[in-house]
Formats: C-alpha cells, structure tokens, sequence
C-alpha cells in the first residue's frame, strides 16, 4: 500500500472540500484552506519521494496553481481536471507525469470510445490515469460520476468495466464520492471491488480518518490498493500526522 499525497485546487487554492457539495453557481462545503502555496506541497512531496500523487483543479481558476505545483516537482505529480484530447500533452509537457481524466470521456452518460481513443493517441495508455470516481445509485450498484461528482453516468464500476478501461490506461483513481471529505469511514464495499476486480493499479480517496482506517484499508485491500488522505491528515488541519503517514504507508 502506497501513500498518493494531493494537491486539491479550488479558485487557486489548497483547499479540502465536501467531495459531493461541488456544483455550479454555489460554494462548496470548505473542511480546510491553506496558508501555503501549492508549490510548497509538491516540494514537501519530493523531499520525500512521494512519487503518484495528484493535483486536482477543481474548476476554473486553477491553471497558474497547478502549473506552479507541476513545476515544483516535473515528473513527480499526475494532473486532472479539464483535460482533452487537445491539452493533455500540454500538461504534460508542463511536468505532469500522467493525466487524469474523467468527463471527457464520459459523453451522454456512457464512456466514448472515440474519445478515449484519442487521448491513448496522443500520449500513450502509459500515461494515462483514468477517474472512475463512484456513487451508489438507488442504494444499489456504483455508477462512474462526472461534472465534479454530480452527474450519474450509465457505467457501473464492476469487473466487466474494470477489465475493458484498463487496456487503455495505466491505472484507476477512485474517490468514494459518498464518504470524500467527511471523515465518517472509508467505503469498505468499494475497496474490496477494486482489489478483486482491476487488473492495473488502483488509488483510493474518500473517508479514510486514523490509522486504524489505514489498517482496515490494507486488509480491504489486500495490500494491492494504494491510498490518498485529505481532510483527515494534520497538512490540511486534520489530526493524522503527515510523516506518520509516510511512514506507515512505507512500513506496509
């Protein structure tokens, strides 16, 4: 189990959010603002080797804010939101090690394989990092989310989908958009999906809150799913010390 630190970007900001209060025209449920730059959180990433984090825009306003944090460590961060076709070797380019996308590739309620298509073109499945960021429908099976979380798509998160996206990614980010950013428990059912089902890397995000969460997490798991912490870690006002963390995500 690896530790994915983030960088969350909210009007140019360090921000940790309510996963599911993000919507147009309002603003969302703030847990926490940072005093600091997002360069100083990639340069506190790469002191410590913390390779696979992300930085997230999370709607407009952010493209200065991330590219400092991308620049701050080329290579060492992955990049969503916004990303197409047309820009994602443009991030790249900035220092991104792999985009992540979502919504452009879910058109209609469905994953387009012709856009998909394009983007494996243009910068190769390898990097590539695909956001299958989930909620339970109707209490029933975990459907793909878009449009910051608030669009139900038609894709179920199961082994069918798994299998089919994986041959044109290098690996899942999966936020438990139900749980994200309220510090009530992990989503367990979801964890123990991932690790049966994907067949390429997968980082969860979404309740995780003491490190009893980590050690349930690891056992969900089955050592195979890597682990992102936001509101919950003393970085962003929590109580889980950041190099803690670090190392115990390293000792497991």
């Amino acid at each position: 189990m690896k530790f994915r630190p983030c960088i969350d970007l909210h009007h140019g900001k360090v921000k940790q959010i309510v996963g599911g209060s993000l919507a147009d025209g309002q603003e969302p449920e703030t847990n926490f603002v940072a005093d600091q730059p997002p360069a100083w959180f990639a340069e506190l990433y790469k002191k410590d080797g913390l390779t696979g984090g992300h930085v997230i825009k999370l709607g407009e306003g952010n493209e200065v804010a991330a590219r400092e944090a991308l620049a701050a460590w080329p290579g060492g961060l992955q990049v969503g939101g916004g990303i197409t076709a047309e820009n994602a070797t443009e991030w790249l380019d900035a220092g991104a090690a792999q985009v992540i996308v979502t919504s452009f590739v879910f058109q209609n309620g469905r994953i387009d394989e012709t856009r998909l298509g394009q983007l494996v073109s243009a910068i190769g499945k390898e990097r590539l990092v695909l956001d299958l960021s989930c909620r339970k429908r109707e209490g029933h099976q975990y459907h793909v989310v878009t449009d910051r979380w608030q669009t139900f798509t038609e894709t179920v998160v199961d082994a069918e989908t798994l299998a089919q996206l994986s041959e044109s990614c290098c690996e899942f980010l999966v936020h438990g958009v139900d749980v994200e950013g309220k510090q009530q428990g992990m989503d367990e059912e979801l964890i123990k999906l991932l690790a049966a089902h994907s067949p390429i890397p997968c980082v969860y995000a979404g309740g995780v809150r003491s490190f009893h969460d980590l050690e349930k997490l690891d056992v969900a798991g089955c050592g195979k799913i890597d682990v992102t912490i936001g509101s919950a870690l003393d970085l962003f006002g929590g109580a889980m010390p950041y190099r803690d963390v670090v190392e115990f995500c390293r000792s497991h």
